[in-house]
């Protein structure tokens, strides 16, 4: 079905352009970790610009999805680990969660090509003029539209270039995917002037002067953080990763085990006398709330170490005789007493919840690993003695308009949480660990992150990855971060830029749709 489908999009489109669409596909994937050719970003979408020239709208959709369709099929082939290995859900079925998520996040791709050539067709401006608009408002929309999933934003790329990611604080990540498709467009645009023997000096000149504005920002920016970090009061916080087996995990007989594994690293990190020591997601494979047996073994811990403790457990409400389940964080004084609880409010589709379950009822049946639990109401900031800091439990570090907003409300620090070993040993791990360092410049804060099977880290509010550990290994990693007071443009006021672009599309949309269409 999917070979006969594929060759049925093909036939309309000749064998030049459906590799230069592939090549584009393929030169994403390479962008992004864990491959981390970040560089091939920048021409990347050159391919499939150049091969829509002059195409029909319908031709022009069909390359745009499948370049769609090999670089996401790329990038997101951990997902079959994850649903079947770990979810319990039979390969097929599993294969065809990723193909289903696959195509539909291709359609943006092919709604960008073919809205270029639309605009292209009935308002006759080149295509540098707007297509970074068009991008950026496509990206937007996926990050919030059933539900979102602004995994592999062009920008996101980028993680590694320090001095370009600064401009984030005021555009989000969206202005970096931005600039490297002005950059991709431009550079197609030299391409297709050159065939002609002109050189289009006012496009490569006025995108030449927004990428400098973009570094020279970026390297003033990093000068001014640096010298304000210094000036923060410090805290000092231990991470703990258990590197406890996915597939052990839940089994009762190994629920002791698992405390003393991270009683032993706790008692690691203590030694360089920490503030807070911070677990990973679910750590605790019970209801804390009501563990009898075991919740003294938690609450000792804070007291032994003399230091506030964080970790993940499932919890429960009964609301109108109805019991239902969280993923929650739970904050534990140096007394041993509980003073804080978050519920997460984004929830990973099929890992804790199943959408539309009218029309997917049987999903829930098939997955033993498949969770069934309620989304949190409200952002809550924990409460230290030096500061406040805001937690984010696992996907919810990719939306970055969640993230401000604890920050926005008071956050110092933010913290995230997280069980990867869903993924594997695949680059999942990396591409979600890569998407913090954007919260951190967005938001200019530090962010700690605490990770069940990898990657614990640090991250500086300048994006710069100060300690990284392993994946699937334990770990207890120490380090100072610095309390950020200051609200960015972007923590104050959100996705503006973002906004801006999808106006623009809009307006230049509707014109040309009532202009007169040219003849292909």
């Amino acid at each position: 079905m999917k070979i006969a489908f594929l060759l049925l999009m093909m036939e309309a489109m000749k064998k030049r352009d459906i590799l230069l669409s592939l090549l584009s596909g393929i030169l994403l994937v390479l962008s992004f970790p864990s491959f981390d050719l970040e560089f091939l970003a920048w021409i990347a979408l050159v391919p499939l610009l150049y091969s829509i020239e002059e195409k029909g709208l319908v031709c022009s959709f069909k390359l745009g999805f499948l370049t769609g369709i090999i670089s996401f099929l790329g990038i997101l082939y951990w997902i079959i680990v994850a649903v079947h290995t770990y979810g319990n859900i039979p390969l097929i079925l599993s294969a065809l969660i990723l193909l289903l998520l696959v195509v539909y996040l291709s359609l943006f791709i092919g709604a960008f090509t073919y809205l270029t050539r639309l605009i292209q067709n009935r308002s006759g401006l080149q295509t540098i003029l707007f297509t970074p608009f068009l991008w950026v408002a496509l990206e937007y929309l996926r990050s919030f539209l059933l539900t979102g999933f602004p995994w592999a934003n062009l920008g996101y790329s980028q993680y590694l270039n320090l001095p370009f990611i600064q401009m984030a604080d005021i555009t989000g990540a969206y202005g970096l995917s931005f600039v490297v498709l002005l950059v991709n467009a431009t550079l197609f645009w030299v391409l297709h002037q050159w065939s002609k023997r002109v050189f289009p000096f006012k496009e490569v000149i006025v995108t030449a002067i927004i990428l400098l504005c973009f570094l020279i920002y970026g390297y003033l920016k990093m000068g001014v953080i640096d010298r304000q970090m210094i000036q923060n009061p410090p805290l000092k916080i231990g991470l703990v990763q258990g590197n406890i087996d996915q597939s052990i995990k839940w089994d009762k007989s190994f629920q002791i085990e698992t405390l003393k594994i991270y009683e032993k690293l706790s008692s690691k990190v203590a030694e360089e006398k920490p503030d807070l020591i911070v677990w990973p997601e679910t750590a605790t494979p019970f209801f804390f709330q009501d563990a009898k047996e075991y919740q003294p073994l938690v609450l000792d811990i804070p007291k032994k170490t003399n230091a506030f403790l964080l970790f993940g457990t499932p919890t429960y409400k009964i609301q109108k005789g109805k019991v239902n389940h969280y993923n929650s964080a739970y904050l534990v004084s140096p007394s041993g007493e509980p003073v804080g609880k978050y519920d997460k409010i984004h929830l990973v589709p099929f890992g804790e919840y199943v959408p539309m379950q009218d029309l997917l009822f049987f999903i829930g049946s098939l997955g033993e690993g498949i969770g069934d639990f309620k989304s949190g109401k409200e952002t809550f900031n924990f409460s230290l003695q030096q500061g406040k800091f805001g937690v984010l439990i696992c996907f919810e570090i990719i939306f970055p308009d969640l993230c401000r907003r604890f920050v926005k409300k008071g956050a110092n620090f933010l913290v995230t949480i997280t069980n990867d070993a869903w993924f594997g040993r695949t680059s999942a791990p990396y591409q979600h660990f890569s998407m913090a360092t954007f919260r951190a410049v967005e938001n200019r804060v530090f962010v700690a992150r605490a990770a069940n099977t990898g990657i614990t880290g640090f991250i500086d509010p300048r994006g710069k990855i100060l300690k990284q550990g392993g994946i699937f290994k334990e770990e207890a990693m120490d380090g100072t971060i610095r309390l950020s007071s200051q609200k960015t443009f972007y923590t104050l006021y959100g996705d503006i830029f973002a906004w801006v672009c999808s106006a623009f599309s809009a307006l230049l949309l509707a014109y040309a749709l009532f202009q007169r269409p040219k003849k292909y």
